[in-house]
């Protein structure tokens, strides 16, 4: 930021270039250089807090320029209305000089920092979350089969099991957006991470069904904030003609997670680790369940090393923040010196100056504002002109989580329903899905029937073939997301998912089956792939977080409803949710022709 003379000369020099007509234009300029001094930032990844070291020397007209511009840190508390009334007015328009490089906006500031050591190390944490993430979610179709007895499991229990870590998520999907638009990523994330991690350890011990539903429930409200938050958070760093690729890399870690908790499943389950006393149970699923919460703590601790999104500084009006990361990611992937980064002043298009100019009103409370803002932006996500992408991508994600979710949570159950008729059908052959599940549904039915929690290790490693065919999807989509399209993607993807729903009731045996969902596994994920990148991308950046948590919210209502669907209806009239799963993965990634195509566009 300047001070007022400064911002004088710079009218002055601009009224001189265009005639005197600099106030038509519809960009304005911001100069950072001459109140960050040129300071080495280390190239380890940004060590950055609440404020940034190497903005601070002992220069204090630089600290009174900085009071003076940083009204908008939502981390201060008091003097609020001091620094309110010293907001000075931002910079008149201008026209940028014509050199490209000395003035550049958001997109290319980001662009001229180089791709490379930070973004490779940021793909690592931010994929860890999402792995962790989809490990914690997918764990427990591994668990329902070996936990029936420990927690007194049938069909119906089993589905609202699945059904609660996405009421969590729902819940959690919205509070952690919204709090994320307001407060900003890296800070929610890192809360997130370590909540997540201890609701895993605690529902290990839990005894009975209802503590170990309370503590799922946690654990999805923990969850439910992970997604919006690291999907808004990555793509905020990528540059443009990568953003797309990156994106459908970010959705490759699911499939990494996948992998992770179907061989830890089939490794520890079957064994018989753990220790059993008259009061206490701790089993094989129970150190399954810690095992698979390492990666949370994990994440939560890296991420206390990467910086804050330069993209939500921005629209913070933290310009010498965003600056000083835009620095040190060059110096990361460069080795250069930090002077040497190109961009010196940074335009700010007409949106963001209106933002910045309404934020600069005085609010003493600074909760009162988080939660003013939090109401606002959903109010303007159900706003024309947004409101259209919105509804959109509440269909889309609706749909298509009731087809993800409602198969992939019940394939190991089916593949050890598939077992259990083998033991008692040696001879036969060939065996439809809904015969093998009538049979089930009568076994348990009969009086005297004792419960048997041992589950063949063939089960395991039939599941980790199933999500290990999303493996080559995945590469597909990382080299094609950005030539090909999210479009392309999500239609193909859903469509072709919808005919191997429609298949499963036509398969006759156990490798069929295997190969049926072998398959839906690999194009499902292709269409996961798209549909991140394309949810992520419509909404313009203050409201990010907050539209793809809404998104998520109406992801988790999906999961809920194809869980208790796909639990009720398999064993009660067992055709039906394979061809509903079907007609709804087909019809909503048909929606996504109604959003505007993303691919290689700028962020808004």
């Amino acid at each position: 930021m300047v001070d007022s003379e400064t911002d004088q000369k710079h009218v002055n020099e601009s009224n001189v270039t265009n005639g005197g007509e600099s106030q038509q234009h519809q960009v304005n300029r911001l100069t950072i250089e001459e109140v960050v001094p040129k300071r080495k930032i280390s190239p380890a990844i940004l060590q950055t807090t609440s404020a940034i070291g190497p903005l601070r020397t002992g220069d204090k007209d630089q600290i009174e320029r900085e009071e003076q511009y940083r009204p908008l840190d939502p981390e201060r508390g008091a003097g609020d209305d001091l620094v309110a009334q010293s907001f000075h007015q931002l910079p008149p328009p201008y026209s940028p000089d014509n050199d490209g490089i000395a003035r550049a906006d958001f997109e290319r500031a980001i662009e001229l920092t180089g791709y490379g050591k930070f973004h490779y190390i940021l793909l690592a944490i931010c994929g860890l979350v999402s792995t962790s993430e989809e490990m914690d979610v997918i764990s427990m179709s591994f668990i329902l089969p070996s936990a029936q007895c420990d927690l007194n499991l049938n069909t119906h229990t089993k589905g609202w099991l699945n059904c609660i870590i996405f009421i969590g998520m729902m819940v959690g999907a919205y509070v952690w957006g919204s709090i994320a638009d307001s407060l900003g990523r890296k800070r929610v994330l890192i809360v997130i991470s370590f909540m997540n991690a201890a609701c895993i350890v605690a529902s290990s011990f839990s005894q009975n069904y209802e503590l170990f539903m309370l503590f799922r429930f946690l654990n999805g409200a923990a969850l439910g904030g992970a997604g919006p938050v690291i999907w808004s958070y990555f793509a905020e760093f990528q540059p443009l003609h990568k953003r797309g690729s990156m994106l459908s890399f970010m959705a490759a870690f699911w499939t990494i997670g996948n992998l992770l908790v179907a061989s830890l499943a089939w490794l520890i389950i079957p064994t018989d680790i753990g220790f059993e006393t008259k009061e206490f149970v701790y089993n094989s699923w129970r150190v399954f369940l810690v095992l698979c919460a390492i990666p949370s703590f994990i994440v939560g601790i890296l991420l206390l090393y990467l910086p804050e999104s330069p993209k939500f500084l921005l629209s913070c009006g933290r310009f010498e923040e965003a600056m000083a990361i835009f620095r040190g990611i060059y110096v990361t992937n460069t080795g250069n010196d930090p002077s040497m980064y190109p961009v010196k002043e940074l335009l700010i298009d007409d949106q963001l100056r209106a933002e910045l100019e309404e934020v600069k009103k005085p609010i003493k409370n600074k909760y009162k504002r988080t939660f003013l803002k939090i109401a606002e932006n959903s109010k303007d996500l159900f706003t024309s002109p947004i409101l259209k992408f919105t509804m959109v991508s509440i269909v889309i994600n609706f749909t298509f989580h009731i087809g993800y979710y409602g198969l992939m949570m019940w394939f190991p159950e089916l593949f050890n329903r598939f077992d259990d008729y083998a033991e008692f059908h040696p001879d036969v052959k060939d065996v439809g899905v809904c015969e093998v599940t009538d049979f089930v549904v009568k076994q348990h039915q009969t009086a005297g029937h004792e419960c048997n929690d041992h589950i063949p290790s063939t089960v395991f490693l039939e599941s980790l073939i199933t999500v290990a065919s999303a493996l080559p999807a995945n590469v597909i989509a990382v080299l094609g997301m950005d030539r090909l399209g999210r479009k392309f993607f999500l239609v193909t993807g859903t469509v072709s998912a919808g005919i191997c729903s429609m298949l499963m009731y036509f398969v006759s045996n156990k490798v069929e089956n295997l190969i049926v969902s072998a398959t839906f596994s690999a194009v499902i994920s292709c269409a996961n792939a798209a549909l991140d990148c394309l949810i992520t991308e419509v909404f313009p950046t203050n409201l990010r977080a907050t539209g793809v948590a809404i998104s998520m919210v109406a992801a988790r209502l999906g999961g809920i409803i194809g869980n208790v669907v796909i639990a009720t209806l398999l064993d009660t009239y067992c055709p039906a949710p394979t061809f509903i799963v079907a007609a709804l993965l087909a019809g909503g990634g048909l929606m996504c022709l109604f959003l505007p195509n993303t691919t290689r566009k700028a962020l808004s």
